[in-house]
């Protein structure tokens, strides 16, 4: 393993807010299920989660627009989730935290109900067939999103890729609840104070690319 990586490794042992429980950690008695506010953050803002987050620039440009609600930022990649875990250490910005954990593991961290919102952002669109079930939007996935949600709670996909759009508002019709915004074309359609200068690297990267950015936000019943 490359210098760097294992540096990085060592350095996220030593912040704050960052917890990571690759397997088989995951079954650790860490006590974070259900006391993420208590524990964490201190307060009782709405928990937002942003799922596979890569280096952490949505999740802590998030926190920054909305200090009235607590981010936590999810990938399995410590190498990646340093970025952001650094970020917020070195600026203070105690309503983010960053939980290395395999997203099927989220109901060992969270329990029913627990979160807000969860924001899906520019993931790995999976396009083989066999991998379906990788999917961050396959049925399996939603179907734990929802049950880890309030009863109201949105949910949120940003993706430059259409098939993998198409693809979870098909899965999406077939869940309680309502599509609220849905956008072929972010940039030129544009939900009404949606915070446009919110983005991730692979973002900035597709807009200089002229790609249309999809979104959508569907709330659960």
């Amino acid at each position: 393993m490359p210098k760097r990586k294992l540096q990085r490794f060592e350095e996220l042992k030593e912040f704050e807010r960052t917890f990571q429980f690759p397997y088989p950690l995951v079954h650790t008695d860490h006590g974070l299920r259900g006391h993420w506010n208590e524990k964490v953050f201190g307060n009782q803002h709405p928990l937002v989660l942003e799922l596979g987050c890569g280096r952490g620039e949505y999740t802590v440009s998030l926190a920054r627009h909305f200090p009235e609600m607590n981010f936590v930022g999810v990938d399995i990649k410590g190498a990646r989730i340093w970025r952001g875990a650094k970020t917020i250490t070195e600026e203070n910005i105690r309503n983010a935290a960053f939980l290395r954990v395999q997203v099927e593991w989220l109901p060992e961290f969270f329990k029913a109900g627990e979160v807000k919102e969860i924001w899906v952002t520019f993931p790995d669109p999976q396009p083989q067939l066999s991998r379906e079930n990788r999917r961050l939007t396959n049925p399996r996935f939603l179907a734990m999103y929802r049950m880890l949600t309030v009863s109201g709670g949105l949910f949120h996909l940003k993706t430059d890729n259409r098939p993998l759009f198409d693809y979870t508002l098909e899965m999406l019709a077939k869940e309680q609840g309502i599509l609220k915004i849905c956008t072929y074309d972010l940039y030129r359609d544009t939900p009404e104070n949606f915070k446009l200068d919110i983005q991730t690297t692979y973002e900035q990267k597709f807009i200089l690319e002229d790609l249309n950015i999809n979104y959508l936000c569907f709330q659960w019943a």
